[in-house]
């Protein structure tokens, strides 16, 4: 069972292991820097399919169908899955994964989602109330323009602290720790986050609303386990981007925590600012997701990283919330990854 460290932080004793893992992505996604890292690269924006919705649900599809692939496992060696995105009901997840016939747990944390799902899911096989998990998340940039900003049709400027919502997928199997292997990547602990509100309102600007967020769970970590950010190869925080990842690296600085030398950022790592005109850099639940499942995971295998810090940060608004004049609260999960 997790032994509890501190107020916020749970060790886990057994530690699960990661058995496979896998990341699908869109044309953007696949000419970035990260491209020959992914899975799967997909040209067409629809996937093939009649609406972006479910083009998405496809994404998570497939994302988990490889990932299993990889763990040399089937749908029916799965005791549960843990799955969300950032639609409204979460229908990219309930309609990509229906016909897994899976226990289902739905999970909505925006897009601090993979973070949260790794999290509980590993929770489940440390315990022993599952053998086999899957997380499970996604996004996509033509859905989630449709739902939070403004249909595609309207031509609508971008500032500059905005983000582009990834549009890809990120999928890991997570086995009990009685699989462990020499060389496997097992998850270490984990920190579940407190929700934030600094009263930011500009949905143009996600890394100002979760830069506090990510920051606290961080401190909070620190504080519980004793540890430093020296004691880490890599922070990775999830789609910061550039403007909120300059605000984390400030608001720790005021409570001498230095992150600089490690830390790095899944929006600032999917795209190249500079030739994909994505402004302040990647966003979404597919994005961090992605990052985490392919790049990450291939430097861990490889011996490159052996200490990682995945901190998910999430945006928790609604188009409703923002209509009416709500500020964005902020979320962030840690889940710790070692090889």
């Amino acid at each position: 069972m997790p032994t509890r460290i501190g107020k916020y932080t749970l060790e886990l004793n057994k530690k699960p292991v990661i058995l496979g893992y896998a990341a699908v992505v869109g044309k953007k996604e696949g000419e970035g820097p990260l491209g020959e890292y992914f899975d799967q690269c997909h040209n067409d924006t629809k996937l093939g399919e009649s609406t972006w919705e479910k083009a998405e649900s496809r994404l998570q599809n497939e994302a988990v169908l490889l990932a299993l692939n990889k763990a040399g496992l089937k749908n029916t060696d799965i005791d549960c899955i843990f799955a969300g995105d950032l639609l409204n009901q979460c229908i990219s997840s309930t309609f990509g994964l229906r016909g897994l016939n899976i226990p289902f747990l739905g999970q909505y944390g925006a897009c601090s989602t993979m973070a949260q799902t790794l999290a509980i899911a590993s929770v489940f096989t440390e315990s022993g109330a599952a053998e086999n998990t899957v997380a499970v998340t996604s996004s996509h940039f033509c859905s989630a323009e449709r739902q939070f900003r403004f249909p595609l049709e309207y031509g609508g400027q971008r500032t500059p602290t905005a983000q582009w919502t990834a549009t890809a997928a990120g999928a890991m199997v997570i086995g009990s720790p009685e699989k462990k292997q020499e060389g496997q990547i097992t998850v270490e602990a984990l920190s579940f986050g407190r929700i934030t509100d600094l009263g930011i309102k500009d949905a143009a600007n996600m890394g100002a609303a979760m830069a506090p967020s990510a920051a606290q769970t961080l401190t909070d970590y620190f504080h519980d386990t004793g540890d430093s950010p020296a004691d880490y190869d890599v922070i990775l925080t999830g789609d910061l981007g550039q403007v909120g990842s300059n605000l984390l690296q400030q608001i720790l600085m005021k409570d001498s925590i230095d992150i600089s030398a490690v830390h790095n950022d899944c929006g600032l790592m999917i795209y190249d600012r500079k030739k994909q005109d994505v402004h302040a850099g990647g966003s979404g639940c597919g994005c961090s997701a992605a990052v985490l499942c392919s790049y990450i995971m291939r430097q861990m295998l490889e011996g490159k990283l052996h200490k990682v810090l995945f901190l998910g940060t999430g945006a928790l608004m609604s188009p409703t919330s923002s209509q009416q004049g709500e500020s964005i609260p902020g979320v962030a999960h840690l889940v710790y990854l070692k090889a």
